[in-house]
């Protein structure tokens, strides 16, 4: 029992963040034979749990589609277009705030041939872009080849034509899109003109390692959802159904036996009780609807309006119109047999009794705890929130027994139990208006833009104020005849936060509530305008200014459908601070990795034992960004000289404004005593 906290830490935090290749879809190419002069070329996609890939037809301004692009076509012509009877996703996607569509496990692709020659030879790639609920991987290009032999169609004058030019016979579709002729031979990257000459491009994946890889971002949010489970036990005690039972609980172990050290023994078990059973429920959890189903309930726009109402619902539960309460017959059989067994069995039933008894109290704020740890979409969130939801719970219960003294300082019983569930019952309605943001973002409704919402949070706060001033009384209230210091000061919080709020509806970008507020996108009268742009969008140009000027680079490997290459922009780079350390000391790159502008010419890499062909401007920068510094994911960010080398980690996703500020400094403090 001892060991089981340190491995259930070690399970949560095992995941490190040191950059890496993500390599989410798996491609497999074969031909299919439909007769001696028809055959079918099928393109078939592994995708790992946890992410999608993208279909073929996309509306404008989002991720970028699963396109086919048929290079050479010799001895064969074009049957139609590419097509797909796996099954298609179709839903709001909260990410691009846009109605998209996309393949989950495995992908089969199909296209169609009419052989007009005893042997055919075809080659192309498939470009794709996978995502998952946090990060999308670039647009990756896959080569393909396919050759055969078989009975030459009787074909018309006009279908024989075209297969001699190489074209296709027919308009293609979207998704099918053929070059016209073979791309050229060409030599490896080094050959050519996209190195502009110099060692810009010279891998630095080991130096920039050796500074320790990039921000940890998963492990944060996962401590996050650690303390945020500790901060509801902490709530969770301070409740009328929690807070009697720990004087009385505490007493009856003491009186159990003459023996204090069996008594602390029997004290800190039933604390160790109260922890397995949490876990065990948030287990639970996990096993009934899955890694991929958490992270679907983060995204789908039916379950965040359940979520709403179900927040709604527990928010007037702690107002004081109902409560939620087990059936009393659990309670009893449970007590029968917490008098009928001994030992370790006999405390085990006291705990269950207690869980059950305290639900109208607990069972709100574990529920808030469980949504909320879904919406973050960890894999291990929901176990992880009751852990440390049960160790704030079950630490008075063995501190006390352990320290009896203790119980006669605790505060008595009275209307103060109450006016938590009453704060509780607010900050739950404020929580409840985010997943309601989500589903009005998917039905474009538009009756939660983003001014609605902060003018809403803006209310609810101002009115908690106002309870805790005594101004506003529920049905279960007592008189309140003073005003106690510490509430004072909670309703100075409270009405502090609500006047922060303020300037939101004019566009201020409220950074402190900008993961629960809508995008600012929805706002329509918005007068803020302080953002930071790039310099240079080409990589060489801009190194080669930097050069000039002599100061460190900044890159940001972007893209237009990054959802959180935007949030960093809107809640870091927005800083006075950085704004005026990234303008001033730095020569900021922005290379967006799905830019889709044709390059002048293809060009043949090798990678990792395969041949690619870049084909756009976001080829060229996403084979940048593999090839010099291992990584794949946005938004991505390193520090250089101007020789190329890193000064400094890399950095991801992480809205830390302090951690990001001094990521830069160092940068420059690196550069100049390197310099």
């Amino acid at each position: 029992m001892k060991k089981l906290f340190p491995l259930l830490f070690l399970f949560c935090l095992a995941i490190t963040g040191r950059a890496q290749i993500i390599e989410a879809v798996h491609w497999n190419f074969q031909v299919k034979e439909i007769s001696d002069s028809e055959k079918e070329l099928v393109f078939t996609a592994k995708i790992d749990d946890g992410w999608h890939l993208y279909g073929m037809h996309l509306p404008e301004g989002g991720p970028m589609a699963t396109t086919f692009t048929f290079d050479s076509l010799q001895g064969a012509v074009l049957e139609g277009g590419v097509t797909s009877d796996s099954p298609l996703i179709k839903k709001y996607d909260k990410q691009f705030e846009m109605e998209l569509n996309w393949y989950v496990k495995q992908a089969v692709f199909t296209q169609k041939i009419k052989l007009t020659a005893p042997t055919f030879s075809i080659t192309g790639a498939v470009k794709a872009m996978a995502c998952n609920d946090r990060n999308c991987l670039p647009p990756t290009t896959e080569e393909f080849s396919f050759s055969g032999k078989g009975v030459p169609a009787v074909t018309s004058q006009k279908e024989s034509s075209a297969a001699k030019q190489d074209i296709p016979l027919a308009e293609q579709k979207v998704d099918t899109v053929y070059s016209g002729s073979p791309i050229a031979d060409t030599d490896s990257v080094a050959d050519r003109d996209i190195v502009a000459g110099n060692d810009l491009w010279t891998p630095v994946i080991d130096e920039l390692n050796a500074f320790g890889g990039d921000h940890p971002g998963q492990e944060k949010s996962i401590l996050i959802i650690f303390l945020l489970g500790f901060a509801g036990g902490l709530l969770a005690l301070l409740t009328p159904c929690v807070w009697p039972m720990i004087p009385m609980t505490v007493s009856f172990f003491l009186k159990r036996t003459q023996d204090h050290k069996k008594s602390v023994r029997d004290a800190v078990l039933y604390g160790i009780a109260i922890i397995v059973i949490y876990v065990a429920l948030g287990l639970v959890i996990t096993a009934i609807f899955g890694a991929s189903a958490l992270n679907d309930l983060a995204t789908n726009a039916l379950f965040n309006i359940l979520f709403f109402a179900l927040l709604v619902v527990f928010a007037i539960s702690f107002f004081g119109a109902f409560e939620l309460t087990l059936p009393a017959s659990w309670t009893t059989k449970l007590d029968r047999k917490a008098d009928a067994t001994t030992g370790i069995l006999s405390i085990s039933f006291m705990a269950f009794t207690l869980v059950l008894v305290s639900f109208s109290c607990t069972g709100p704020i574990i529920g808030t705890l469980l949504v909320q740890a879904a919406s973050m979409g960890e894999i291990a969130g929901p176990a992880i929130g009751m852990l440390g939801f049960a160790i704030a719970l079950s630490i008075p219960f063995s501190l006390f027994a352990i320290f009896p003294s203790l119980l006669k300082s605790m505060p008595k019983s009275g209307g103060w139990l109450n006016s938590v569930k009453v704060v509780l019952g607010f900050l739950e309605l404020a929580l409840a208006l985010k997943f309601l943001s989500v589903a009005d973002l998917a039905y474009g409704w538009h009756i939660l833009d983003r001014e609605a919402f902060v003018t809403l949070w803006i209310i609810i706060f101002t009115l908690l104020g106002f309870y805790l001033l005594g101004k506003i009384k529920f049905s279960h209230d007592s008189d309140l005849k003073y005003v106690s210091v510490p509430r004072l000061f909670m309703a100075i919080v409270s009405f502090a936060f609500a006047a922060y709020m303020v300037p939101g509806l004019w566009g201020a970008p409220l950074k402190a509530i900008s993961a629960f507020a809508p995008p600012l996108s929805t706002q329509d009268f918005n007068l803020y305008n302080e953002e930071v742009h790039a310099q240079f969008t080409d990589y060489d140009e801009g190194m080669a200014y930097a050069k000039k000027v002599g100061k460190p680079v900044l890159v940001d490997f972007s893209g237009f459908g990054c959802v959180n290459c935007r949030k960093m922009e809107a809640a870091v780079w927005t800083d006075p601070a950085v704004k005026s350390i990234i303008d001033n000391d730095y020569v900021l790159i922005t290379l967006m990795v799905d830019d889709k502008t044709p390059l002048p010419q293809p060009i043949k890499v090798e990678e990792y034992g395969k041949t690619r062909t870049l084909r756009t401007v976001g080829d060229r920068w996403s084979y940048l960004q593999r090839s010099k510094f291992g990584a794949n994911a946005q938004p991505f960010y390193v520090l250089l000289d101007t020789d190329g080398y890193p000064v400094a980690p890399s950095y991801s996703y992480d809205e830390d404004v302090a951690a990001y500020r001094d990521f830069l400094k160092k940068g420059v403090v690196t550069f100049k005593n390197r310099n």
